[in-house]
């Protein structure tokens, strides 16, 4: 089992190539769903080599005139009513990230103090594990 540990500093974005890498041998998967923040040509490319779909918002940065582009596209499907079918896979994510954020934020995710994969994995997943009870107890109460 391999496991990337990340501090503070480092964005989920700097270890999505690897992350992606390990997960593409273990989970078969079609679509890759990122936010703006991965908007990154080696990660669209190193996609698309796994033989996946990328997802991804478009990022304009400082691009003024790739800005204007995607609110006058944002302007035109809300005048037609009418939203490609990779926008609806692509709000999927919120659950997921959502759900890394409980993680990271209530159950310890982000301040893993272990070493070795076997560990981090047995911690990440006491924290599942943990979340899952947790959101029982919201279905029954």
């Amino acid at each position: 089992m391999s496991a990337i540990i990340t501090s503070a500093s480092v964005h989920d974005s700097q270890v999505a190539i690897p992350l992606a890498t390990l997960t593409a041998q273990r989970i078969d998967n079609c679509y890759d769903l990122m936010d703006a923040a991965y908007d990154v040509p080696a990660i669209i490319e190193h996609s698309q080599f796994l033989g996946h779909v990328p997802l991804i918002d478009k990022n304009p940065r400082r691009n003024k005139e790739l800005k204007q582009s995607i609110e006058m596209e944002n302007l035109a499907r809300r005048t037609l009513n009418w939203e490609p079918v990779e926008l609806e896979r692509y709000n999927v994510r919120s659950t997921a990230e959502r759900t890394n954020s409980r993680l990271k934020d209530e159950f310890g995710a982000s301040k893993i103090r272990v070493r070795g994969g076997a560990k981090v994995f047995c911690h990440l997943m006491f924290g599942v594990l943990v979340l899952a009870a947790d959101q029982l107890i919201k279905v029954v109460a």
